[in-house]
């Protein structure tokens, strides 16, 4: 087993644990308590800094991280705690995107009162970059589901179909590859509580299974092409496009219109509402700075989410 520190004073604009995977953007990791989403919709300290892991399998890895000494200087405070089964620091430097220079990033969002609040509410949250197959399959599953009912969908998932996978003596299960999940049938999924999701998974499984198209091919197009490119898969529209494109693709200009940023549009920025979703992402896409939109959004999207 590797293990490891990272100085979180190392990170340019700090590093939250506990906001940057349960803020709804990431559901392929797990807490060891079991406890994840359980302060859903709320802004109820989750137990980060009192050094609770979080675990995901990458590429037959286990890694597993926790943040400790924080509790007196917040997000610029204390150590991340690393474990995995061989050496993982990069790729966890990359999954958590410890190298963003979250102090620049925020100071180019534009001066806006509802950003402000946000920023200041949350400060070192990142976004994630997780595996765009997880991710696809987990955003096909989000549809008209709270955050905490997702994540047990995707843990379910992985312990029905993954590969299993141990360190120190705990057993880990990896998020289905392409062929796996293929291989589930319809009924099987229904019976995991998937309902209408079901074929969504069975045939946008199969097409990455089979190379008919694979979500990372959209990495090498140009933003809107990127988000046209993913709604080819079984499920997926532009919301969730937008998801996979923000939250495992790199392109943190794009900005989900979910719930609630439409409640933000309505609420703050109404002028940026043109009556259907390209105008409208575009609209707000440039309200909230354009570059790093999708950082301001994620922002705004949990701080309306927890009531603030």
């Amino acid at each position: 087993m590797e293990t490891g520190a990272i100085p979180i004073e190392n990170c340019p604009g700090g590093f939250d644990l506990y906001l940057t995977l349960e803020s709804g953007q990431s559901y392929l990791w797990r807490r060891e308590d079991g406890q994840m989403y359980a302060g859903e919709g709320t802004d109820t300290p989750s137990g980060d800094d009192h050094g609770l892991w979080y675990s995901t399998v990458v590429d037959g890895d286990v890694i597993r991280v926790r943040r400790r000494g924080a509790s007196e200087a917040g997000a610029t405070g204390g150590v991340l705690e690393w474990e995995a089964t061989s050496d993982r620091e990069a790729t966890i430097r990359r999954l958590l995107r410890l190298e963003d220079d979250l102090e620049a990033i925020v100071d180019s969002m534009p001066d806006d009162p509802l950003l402000e609040k946000a920023y200041d509410a949350y400060r070192g949250l990142r976004l994630v970059e997780d595996p765009p197959f997880g991710t696809l399959i987990s955003f096909i599953c989000s549809a008209q589901m709270r955050v905490g009912r997702i994540h047990d969908m995707v843990s379910t998932l992985a312990r029905t179909y993954g590969d299993a996978v141990e360190l120190d003596g705990e057993t880990y299960h990896a998020f289905p590859r392409p062929d796996q999940l293929a291989a589930a049938t319809e009924s099987e999924l229904r019976d995991l509580g998937l309902g209408y999701r079901a074929p969504y998974v069975v045939r946008t499984a199969e097409m990455v299974a089979s190379g008919e198209a694979r979500p990372e091919a959209a990495r090498d197009l140009e933003y809107e092409d990127a988000r046209e490119y993913l709604t080819r898969f079984v499920g997926v529209g532009d919301k969730v496009a937008d998801c996979i494109l923000l939250f495992a693709l790199g392109f943190d200009e794009a900005v989900p219109l979910d719930t609630w940023i439409k409640t933000a549009v309505a609420d703050y920025y109404p002028d940026c509402d043109r009556g259907n979703y390209a105008e409208t992402s575009r609209a707000i896409r440039e309200r909230f700075g354009g570059e790093y939109a999708g950082y301001a959004q994620t922002y705004v999207f949990h701080y309306l989410r927890t009531g603030q």
